[in-house]
């Protein structure tokens, strides 16, 4: 089933980011969205995967689909690696976590609390959640801040296995991955602020 973005207009606080987004994500395929800092690359991965509601337009074949990987790594910090994974793994419905500690080079660890890895440890087994969780479409926001180059393409390689099962994955990142995908420049989609707000906005200058 394809991931259909229809003629999205979403909001940050309210106030339009970005509108007219539209593209369809395919299984097997990758669309890295690119743009500024504060051009609305979150608000729209937020709004994707359901997390906010879009001003206009649609969002279809989401349902039960999407697994979400943030700025935060969403860890429980007094739980080892392992036990992290599986608490994820259960939730989801799955069971076996090894695949995921074997991509991200987690085996080691895998007794160690989390609260006392680095940030980068830390990164790596919050983007090894989205392995156990089952779900076909991987939406992610700038996930490899922290990683040091190796860790890197232990990501892409986890993405590139990922796409090759017939899944799919929407990202926002700076970094050259070097997957075969799709990119989205969202700066043309920039809202049209109307003359009030942004008179509003000028004020606070």
């Amino acid at each position: 089933m394809d991931l259909i973005v229809s003629d999205l207009t979403v909001a940050r606080g309210g106030v339009p980011v970005l509108e007219g987004v539209s593209f369809v994500l395919t299984s097997g395929a990758a669309l890295v969205l690119r743009g500024p800092n504060g051009a609305g690359k979150t608000t729209l991965l937020r709004t994707v995967a359901g997390l906010q509601p879009p001003m206009v337009g649609t969002v279809s074949g989401a349902e039960d689909r999407i697994a979400y990987a943030a700025h935060a790594d969403g860890i429980k910090q007094v739980l080892t690696v392992a036990e992290n994974l599986s608490l994820w793994a259960d939730v989801f419905g799955q069971s076996d976590v090894e695949p995921a500690l074997a991509a991200f080079n987690l085996g080691d660890l895998r007794d160690r609390a989390a609260g006392s890895l680095s940030a980068g440890q830390k990164r790596r087994l919050g983007l090894a959640r989205l392995m156990v969780t089952g779900r076909p479409v991987w939406v992610l926001d700038e996930p490899t801040v922290s990683l040091d180059v190796a860790s890197v393409a232990l990501f892409a390689d986890a993405v590139r296995a990922h796409l090759a099962a017939g899944g799919s994955a929407l990202m926002a990142t700076h970094i050259d991955l070097g997957l075969e995908a799709e990119v989205l420049d969202v700066t043309p989609h920039k809202a049209v602020l109307s003359t009030a707000i942004e008179d509003f906005d000028e004020a606070f200058l």
